[in-house]
């Protein structure tokens, strides 16, 4: 029996659903590399720190100001000044004195002050917004104890007033760049089973034809075969076709023994 020959091409709209998939899970690992790199280790980073109970020690301000960068505008940026405050509490996971900081940002971007304001392009602001934090936790907080963060391994000497990340920037670096991934798999395969399905399905259908053809070609040539015989012994049987005045010709003209005499 000849083979059965189906076609394995997949139409426009198949191959575009496959290309969709292709496309979700490529979107899907490069932005897991990208959180991961740009959240995920600083969020990692953040949840080491413990939370830990604080107490208010002592509130200074030096006279020494440190510079910040304003912007006014796509190309206008400045410098100003702004005092440093620093907030010095006790941690109850080292007992020790710890200086507070707003959040790791602020850690990172000034370590010697607890508390860097929205840079303004006046001195003034500047001034007054850091005049508020002082006047928060002198008369509010002093004598309170409050959660902070404290994180033993990395910097024993400070302590967070709270965390950048939480575990929601956590859950979403791992969560879209995941469901993405999956939804593209799940178009690619379903694709592909659908078109594995729809051959499988061609070939049996070719192969059920095929079948139906050659038996009725049989069937035809076991008629054919056994009409033969039949169709002899009628034609043997006949008396007009087995007589033999059926051989002679037709205007068949006597011959007289006088004429064969002669």
């Amino acid at each position: 029996m000849a083979k059965i020959r189906v076609s394995y091409e997949y139409s426009e709209a198949e191959d575009k659903s496959i290309r969709l998939g292709l496309f979700l899970i490529a979107c899907g690992i490069l932005s897991l590399f990208i959180l991961g790199f740009c959240w995920l280790s600083p969020t990692l980073q953040s949840l080491q720190s413990k939370p830990a109970n604080c107490t208010v020690v002592s509130v200074l301000r030096p006279e020494e100001m440190f510079e910040c960068v304003f912007t006014c505008g796509a190309d206008c940026k400045g410098t100003s000044l702004y005092p440093c405050l620093q907030i010095f509490v006790n941690n109850s996971e080292s007992n020790s004195v710890a200086l507070l900081h707003f959040d790791e940002q602020q850690l990172v971007l000034n370590p010697k002050c607890s508390y860097v304001p929205p840079c303004e392009r006046d001195n003034q602001k500047n001034k007054d917004n850091v005049l508020l934090w002082e006047d928060y936790f002198t008369k509010e907080v002093s004598s309170q104890s409050f959660t902070c963060f404290f994180n033993q391994q990395r910097r024993p000497d400070d302590v967070l007033w709270q965390r950048s990340h939480d575990t929601s920037v956590l859950l979403h670096c791992v969560l879209w760049p995941m469901v993405s991934l999956l939804l593209g798999t799940l178009i690619v395969l379903l694709t592909v089973c659908a078109r594995s399905l729809a051959v499988r399905a061609e070939a049996l259908q070719k192969r059920k034809c095929s079948y139906e053809v050659c038996q009725d070609l049989s069937i035809t040539t076991s008629d054919r075969r056994c009409n033969k015989p039949g169709d002899l012994l009628a034609t043997n049987s006949d008396p007009e076709l087995s007589s033999p005045s059926r051989t002679l010709p037709l205007f068949a003209v006597p011959v007289r023994r006088r004429d064969r005499e002669h």
